[in-house]
């Protein structure tokens, strides 16, 4: 017979239970365009001053000297949490806590980290890190008053009777559990981005998102200063405008394409604009995964007015242009990763001396991925 402890163990355990699934992710719009993380992922002490040019916003961010700055990896878990919340407003619930029952293991598979080893105590540090991060600004408040807050005000970790973290408790900020469920307070973003490794593409991803999501099809520019003064990066400016320029040169965030514009006596503009047209590319139908078949005759007219007109690219990343919606429709779940699956290709291409803009490279490449073993 169980003891009253185990009971109540497993009672406190099902308070987690049942779980969201296929969550859409939703960003805090007012978080995206300011200075709030990190960019590194090493220990930052200094803090993040910013003043906007109008001089009517700031942020002061400051880092308790034991955990450092919050990282914009950090951020992770509050896309995640306000993902929730938004979930539960969708739902029609008419008291949406501000206290969250997460289940680690779903957080981090949804946010394609793994789910083993040392994640549920890097998951942890990264908490200790958004508890402890303070927060100034005057965003919201108006020009004389200033908010101060940190990301979370307190979270709890629930262990079963194996010293297994079951579930965590999540206590948000007012300021940011507010700014989620106000009118227009967050932004659709692409499940991607939990794929991209390094903190400025994720960093430049959620600036291009708010600025050029709505832009049109002219996008949106903005000159590198003005760029480096938003992203509170450390460092100088010139290894800042190096790195931007390289992840430019890259153009693999997705959802958006980056282009360099030169200007005479003045310093360059990176201009972001949506990849509709690249959207629009060919998504032929996913094939089961236990027998992969070519795509169909139907599928492959629907991609044949397209081959005359692109190229495989010879190196680097298919991204999310033309190439990378073709992989996403037709590889088999899990999928492998898909610049590996791209290098194949390529090797596959010069066995059998295949030009890289023959008129039917996309039915091709579509065929090749239908016929990759999923990832293991």
């Amino acid at each position: 017979m169980a003891s009253r402890k185990d009971a109540r163990d497993e009672i406190q355990v099902d308070l987690f239970l049942p779980q969201l699934t296929s969550l859409p992710m939703r960003d805090q719009r007012e978080t995206m365009e300011r200075p709030f993380f990190s960019l590194s992922k090493r220990k930052r002490l200094k803090p993040i001053d910013y003043v906007s040019p109008d001089r009517k916003v700031t942020v002061h961010v400051s880092a308790n000297s034991e955990y450092g700055l919050a990282t914009i990896y950090d951020l992770d878990i509050l896309i995640y949490c306000a993902s929730v919340l938004i979930e539960h407003k969708r739902r029609g619930a008419n008291d949406i806590p501000q206290t969250l029952h997460i289940v680690p293991y779903d957080m981090l598979t949804t946010l394609k980290r793994d789910a083993g080893g040392r994640s549920y105590e890097l998951l942890g540090n990264a908490l200790d890190r958004l508890q402890s991060t303070t927060v100034k600004t005057n965003i919201r408040s108006g020009d004389a008053v200033e908010t101060t807050f940190s990301w979370i005000d307190s979270y709890s970790q629930l262990k079963d009777r194996n010293g297994q973290v079951r579930g965590m408790r999540i206590t948000l900020a007012k300021w940011f559990y507010d700014g989620v469920l106000m009118e227009g307070g967050v932004l659709a973003i692409d499940p991607a981005y939990f794929s991209l490794t390094g903190g400025r593409e994720r960093w430049l991803y959620r600036v291009a998102r708010k600025h050029a999501g709505g832009a049109g099809s002219e996008g949106f520019s903005i000159s590198m200063p003005t760029l480096f003064e938003k992203s509170g990066a450390e460092g100088d400016y010139r290894r800042f405008k190096f790195e931007m320029a390289k992840i430019v040169r890259e153009n693999a965030l997705p959802g958006y394409s980056l282009d360099l514009v030169q200007r005479d006596g003045a310093e360059p503009m990176i201009r972001m604009a949506r990849r509709d047209s690249e959207a629009r590319a060919p998504a032929l139908s996913s094939p089961d995964t236990k027998s992969a078949s070519p795509p169909s005759p139907k599928a492959k007219e629907a991609v044949r007015g397209k081959d005359e007109l692109i190229r495989f690219p010879d190196q680097g990343h298919i991204g999310y242009g033309a190439f990378g919606a073709i992989a996403r429709a037709n590889l088999p779940a899990p999928q492998r990763d898909h610049n590996s699956v791209a290098d194949d290709f390529r090797a596959f291409l010069r066995a059998r001396d295949i030009a890289f803009d023959a008129r039917n490279i996309t039915t091709i490449f579509a065929s090749f991925c239908a016929k990759q073993r999923p990832a293991s």
